[in-house]
């Protein structure tokens, strides 16, 4: 019996877990290798996909997304043959969004010219930084000029569509000049940029400096600040803030992440992949080796799933709408709660009851989405 029973998907996540090395901040299910077992990974995934669904196609899908880890570390003919194997059984239509993770320095004219081949017309660059002293912090394996090299080659080589990575919030110790990053980022005229502040995990090396006093998170009002700084210079190019962490220019916004925050069922794959049917989450073994075995004993690699009650629905449906500008309709009950929030200039009020946060509501996102929740379990 198929897993997806209750609804099909209509989006494909695939993870790809390796790495050259752990970032300073990584907590993700990597796998760090100097050579990357491109064979194993893919005997894997086309074992997952046949155990999972058989051989036949299951019907049309408006994405593909690789992520990771570090997809483009699959090399040019790694990549185009996971992505055949995925369209086997998964079928893009002609407008479909097909995006791959990339790091600048595996952008080689090569690889991309492959993997445009192959189909994929979207990349999600991770250049983190345009500040050489911070990418060495970082962990980073390329430079700032790596960056602006990987976009101009894509382009040349037909992958128009393309995604900057930024973090923010770093630790005051760097003086890191965090809207001179956003400046030459915009300088290279994406059509989608993605900021992330920076969260200390304890697992992670800079966990262990900051528990060593070695290094002191960004105080709250310096994550505001960057934050705020970044939503005025995006929003002032052009880019619609579509969602808390996500900015696009006009038509280029994300379609495969904006299918998570709106619900759709989606298929995952890969160690540590997530997946949703409409009723039911599941995902997979975290680790590599972990998730290998299972398949090479012919097992599937899942590893734990739940069914959502009426309470987890009411509450997703809640935090989803609100860290979108597709917003949340409000109940007439709610509006009590609402208002300071519009008072305070953290959300706005259409005249059809849907709630929308500004950019400085989405600081305060957690807090509203609470209150809101909690009215509706009473």
């Amino acid at each position: 019996m198929r897993y997806f029973s209750v609804s099909a998907p209509r989006h494909v996540y695939i993870h790809v877990p390796f790495c050259a090395r752990r970032c300073a901040y990584c907590d993700f299910a990597i796998a760090v290798r100097r050579e990357v077992p491109v064979d194993d990974y893919l005997d894997s995934l086309d074992r997952e996909l046949s155990l999972r669904y058989g051989d036949h196609e299951l019907g049309e899908v408006d994405t593909i997304y690789f992520g990771g880890g570090t997809p483009s570390r699959l090399g040019a003919e790694g990549l185009a043959r996971a992505l055949e194997l995925v369209m086997r059984r998964f079928v893009p239509t002609d407008v479909a969004e097909i995006t791959a993770e990339a790091n600048p320095e595996d952008m080689s004219p090569h690889a991309l010219r492959a993997w445009r081949d192959a189909g994929i017309n979207r990349l999600s660059i991770g250049s983190q930084s345009f500040d050489d002293r911070v990418l060495a912090w970082m962990h980073r394996t390329h430079d700032a000029n790596a960056i602006a090299r990987a976009v101009a080659d894509a382009r040349t080589a037909g992958i128009a569509n393309l995604s900057l990575d930024l973090i923010f919030a770093l630790p005051q110790s760097l003086n890191r000049d965090f809207e001179s990053d956003v400046e030459q980022a915009l300088a290279l005229k994406p059509d989608h940029i993605s900021l992330y502040g920076l969260t200390v995990e304890p697992a992670t090396p800079l966990g262990r400096w900051v528990a060593a006093g070695r290094e002191v998170e960004q105080p709250e009002e310096g994550y505001e600040r960057e934050y705020l700084a970044a939503h005025r210079l995006m929003t002032g190019a052009g880019f619609q803030h579509y969602e808390v962490s996500n900015y696009a220019r006009p038509g280029r916004r994300a379609v495969h992440n904006s299918a998570y925050w709106d619900a759709i069922p989606y298929a995952g794959l890969g160690p540590s992949a997530h997946e949703f049917n409409g009723t039911e989450r599941r995902w997979n073994a975290r680790a590599y080796a972990d998730w290998r075995r299972h398949l090479d004993e012919h097992r599937d690699p899942r590893e734990g799933g739940e069914v959502l009650t009426d309470e987890n629905r009411e509450a997703e449906e809640v935090y989803l709408g609100l860290r979108s500008d597709r917003g949340l309709a409000l109940r007439p009950e709610e509006h009590a709660i609402a208002d300071r929030w519009i008072a305070a200039g953290w959300a706005t009020l259409a005249p059809d009851g849907t709630l929308r946060c500004t950019g400085d509501g989405w600081l305060r996102l957690d807090s509203l989405a609470a209150a809101l929740t909690a009215s509706r379990s009473r």
